[in-house]
Formats: structure tokens, C-alpha cells, sequence
């Protein structure tokens, strides 16, 4: 079990939403791997402040983004499924759980609102209105075929691609890129069969972004990126070298 999947585990445990089996897994865990027991104390602590938290009447609209939030969350049980054949029943029944639990333990401060129990509107909105690009990076982390690289930039900053052939998508992590000049962008790209085809742009903030690949990513696809004309490449094909060069393969 690596740290990740403890920390799937310790979530669910903290809402005593583990199946048997995986709560045996976490005890053993945790005996195993004392430094990682912090991470249990937090989802705990987060839990229990659950059940004090004053009461908060809901905002309007509130409970209709919840539940368009937990609608637009992909069930990792079937993607698995889909994608791959398992080895046993045991890890096909076990991977939802996995990939619930943290989930859940958000979900869970959120429905406490809800119910009159409340954590505040505020730290609400920021679970449920949380970027695409950090949901889709946490679905691909989470996934049983999760892959990262990284390349150093010319700068001096790095560029770190993660990606999960099992999903179909990339997300690209920047650190110490400079912003482009005005009138100018980056441009994502997946190099497939020595062709490019447009993954969209992304902007930069203060050296950082993050930004996820747009269309189906496949194994072997190279991940690139140019500096093109704002609004990206009028013909689709890139107009110049690319500042980032990662293979997946």
C-alpha cells in the first residue's frame, strides 16, 4: 500500500464508510506505517468538527451544485471496468471504495450545511466550485495506472505531465514558466503518430498554471507545447518549436 491509498482509506475510515475488508487493510496500516498516521488524525479531526460546527442555513442554490457536483463524478468502479480486466473480484469490489472516500469525506461537510449542521458558506463553495483542471488532476492521481514525468525548462522552472491511460486524460503542471508576450499564448498539444492535434491553451499566473489536455489522450502520445497567437493555432498545426516536450511512452 503506498501513502495515497492510506489516505483514500483513512477518509472513509474517519466516516466509518469502510467496507470489512478495507477497514482490516487500514488497521494493518497503520501499524505498519506510523508516520503516516498524521494523515489519519487530520481526516479524524475533520470528521469530528463535523458534528460541532454551528448551524448555517444553506445558500440559495446551494444543493443543486451539490448534487450536480456528485452527478458530474465519474464512477471509478465502471471506468475500471471498462478500461481494464481485473485480476480478482476482490480488487474490482475494492477500487469504488478507494476512490469514494475522499470524495466523501468532502461531500460529507458539505451535506452537514445542508442538514443544519453546517461548516459555512465559504469553505462550501470552495469544495463544490473547485477548478476542473484539480478535479481532473485527483481522478488521474487516483487512478490504478496513474504516470507522471517531468522535463526542466530553459528558465529554470519544471513541467510535470500526469497522466492515466485508463481515463484518457493529461493534465500539465507548471512551475516558473514565464507568461507568454501580449497578443500571445501557449498552446497544448498530444503528438500522435508524428501529428499534432490541438489539446487547447492555458494561460499563466504568476509563473504557475495547470492545465488539462483537451480530448482523449492514448499511450505513447507525446505531450507539447508552443507559444502561439492568442486564441491558439488558426490552422490547428503549430506555428512554432515547442517550449515542452514530454512522451508518455
Amino acid at each position: 500500500m503506498n501513502e495515497n491509498e492510506f489516505a483514500e482509506l483513512a477518509a472513509g475510515a474517519a466516516l466509518h464508510a469502510l467496507s470489512p475488508e478495507d477497514q482490516e487493510r487500514f488497521d494493518v496500516a497503520v501499524a505498519k506505517h506510523p508516520e503516516w498516521r498524521a494523515i489519519m488524525e487530520d481526516d479524524a479531526e475533520t470528521a469530528a468538527s463535523l458534528a460541532v460546527a454551528p448551524p448555517v442555513a444553506p445558500p440559495a442554490g446551494i444543493r443543486a451544485a451539490l448534487l450536480e457536483r456528485i452527478a458530474q463524478t465519474p464512477d471509478a468502479g465502471a471506468s475500471q471496468a471498462t478500461h481494464h480486466t481485473a485480476t480478482s473480484e476482490e480488487s474490482v469490489r475494492r477500487k469504488p471504495v478507494l476512490r469514494w472516500s475522499r470524495s466523501m469525506l468532502a461531500l460529507a461537510a458539505c451535506l452537514a450545511l445542508l442538514v443544519g449542521v453546517g461548516i459555512g458558506a465559504v469553505a462550501l463553495n470552495g469544495q463544490l466550485n473547485r477548478p476542473d483542471t484539480v478535479v481532473a488532476l485527483e481522478q488521474i492521481r487516483s487512478a490504478a495506472d496513474a504516470a507522471e514525468a517531468s522535463v526542466a525548462l530553459e528558465t529554470g522552472g519544471t513541467a510535470t505531465a500526469y497522466w492515466s491511460e485508463s481515463l484518457g486524460s493529461a493534465v500539465l503542471v507548471t512551475d516558473g514558466i514565464p507568461a507568454p508576450d501580449d497578443g500571445q499564448t501557449y498552446e497544448l498539444w498530444l503528438i500522435r503518430d508524428e501529428k499534432p492535434i490541438s489539446a487547447g491553451v492555458f494561460s499563466v499566473d504568476g509563473g504557475d498554471a495547470t492545465a488539462e489536455l483537451e480530448g482523449e489522450m492514448r499511450s505513447g502520445d507525446i505531450i507539447a507545447v508552443t507559444v502561439e497567437q492568442a486564441g491558439g493555432s488558426p490552422d490547428g498545426q503549430p506555428t512554432s518549436d515547442p517550449v515542452i516536450v514530454i512522451p508518455t511512452a
